[in-house]
């Protein structure tokens, strides 16, 4: 299975702008530009991209494993902090901050932390990107 993101560039670094898309038509000529990314523009941008995806792969794989392990949740609520950092002559991105609150019925504290753990551990998204990921879970 393989999904596909685009995106086209036009001009500058500074003054150019592009367009993101996905396969799924879900973004469509998004528009993303240097100011959108680094300044105060509005819009979107690489690491917000990241982010969504990290979480949304993230709430998924917990879910699964709450599921193996018995316990249907009620609601995962996951958020995914992409850091980008101007290092060395350029740009890298150097923390991820992943977090999640879940709602799940019958399940304790520990056990809830070591299934989000593993979560953490099995997303695909989480084993592709190479930054170092912190990580809070909480049970509400």
């Amino acid at each position: 299975m393989k999904r596909t993101g685009s995106a086209v560039w036009n001009g500058s670094v500074k003054e150019g702008s592009g367009k993101v898309s996905t396969e799924s038509g879900a973004l469509d000529g998004l528009n993303y530009s240097f100011k959108k990314r680094f300044g105060d523009e509005k819009g979107t941008n690489p690491e917000e991209l990241i982010g969504a995806a990290h979480a949304s792969c993230f709430s998924m794989a917990l879910s699964l494993m709450l599921g193996e392990a018995g316990f249907t949740p009620d609601q995962i609520d996951a958020t995914s902090a992409v850091s980008i950092e101007q290092q060395g002559g350029g740009f890298q991105i150097t923390t991820i901050d992943l977090a999640v609150k879940a709602k799940v019925p019958g399940i304790d504290e520990a056990q809830f932390k070591e299934i989000a753990e593993k979560a953490k551990e099995g997303c695909p998204v989480s084993k592709v990107l190479n930054a170092k990921i912190s990580f809070q879970s909480e049970l509400v």
